[in-house]
């Protein structure tokens, strides 16, 4: 099953209305995984690995959050601080009756996986984090620069015409650092589109200006509380999210364990497929 074409299904929340994909055998008795993306990306930067591990029997779930990519606003009173998100997808899985769930994330998706943690870790089996925010990096420079730039809704507006060039949104300033391989331009483009709405980049200014070092530094604190397992996978070329904030944030938990791939980047589930599903495998 190609998750990238696959089409997606809905779910009503409190928040608003949320998009996902869904791949494997519905009568599957692995732990069901639920993927968490981050900023200005959707649910198909899993695609790959949501296929690989549906090949072996095991239930995915790709939610787009409302991080700027999502192809519709949340109600205009939703929470969409990273706590409020981090509630949004505990909703999603009580909505969907998920249980066990191994909680996947990258990028901003890990640190609203740690929120997850923090606020009720009671549906969470375990954790596979790769390349991702942690401590107060969130986000790294020069991201936040572009996080300054999300608060302010006109900012964006400005910016929108230059994203519609499929050089400028893979060259250095874009997306470009992010990945080994090279992007498609499809997927580019559907990532930035939804910030033509105005409602998008309303929600998108919400997120922003909810972003604080300080708030995900003091979740570290009560990292250790979670006693299950918790696997990392973690490429060790990431300009932005170096092997450093990796051990560090492996010897915050408990049960934690650390694989390194060579010369992966961010984007590890778009490069390194194979290997994401294989700890997500491994850590069931």
């Amino acid at each position: 099953m190609d998750t990238a074409s696959a089409p997606p299904a809905d779910v009503d929340l409190p928040q608003g209305q949320v998009s996902y994909r869904v791949t494997g055998p519905p009568a599957s008795t692995q732990p069901p995984v639920v993927f968490l993306h981050g900023l200005l990306v959707d649910g198909r930067l899993w695609g790959g690995v949501a296929d690989r591990l549906a090949e072996r029997g095991v239930r995915g779930y790709a939610p787009t959050l409302p991080l700027g990519s999502q192809p519709a606003p949340m109600r205009p009173d939703a929470d969409l601080t990273p706590r409020g998100v981090a509630r949004l997808v505990l909703d999603f899985i009580a909505a969907l009756g998920l249980r066990d769930v191994t909680l996947v994330g990258n990028d901003t998706g890990g640190a609203i996986a740690q929120f997850v943690l923090d606020t009720d870790p009671t549906p969470i089996g375990r954790v596979v984090l790769t390349n991702c925010d942690a401590f107060d990096t969130f986000p790294p420079f020069p991201f936040t620069l572009l996080v300054r730039a999300l608060r302010h809704p006109a900012v964006v507006s400005a910016i929108v015409p230059s994203l519609r060039s499929t050089r400028m949104r893979h060259s250095r300033l874009g997306f470009g650092p992010l990945a080994s391989g090279p992007f498609d331009p499809e997927l580019t483009r559907a990532w930035v589109q939804p910030l033509a709405d105005r409602d998008i980049r309303r929600d998108a200014a919400k997120l922003a200006r909810g972003i604080d070092p300080k708030d995900l530094l003091d979740v570290s604190t009560r990292l250790g509380e979670f006693t299950r397992l918790v696997h990392l996978l973690w490429g060790d070329g990431d300009r932005y999210f170096r092997l450093d904030l990796a051990r560090r944030l492996a010897e915050a938990f408990p049960k934690a364990t650390l694989q390194t791939v060579a010369g992966g980047r961010t984007f590890l589930p778009l490069d390194h497929p194979d290997r994401v599903a294989a700890a997500i495998l491994e850590a069931a």
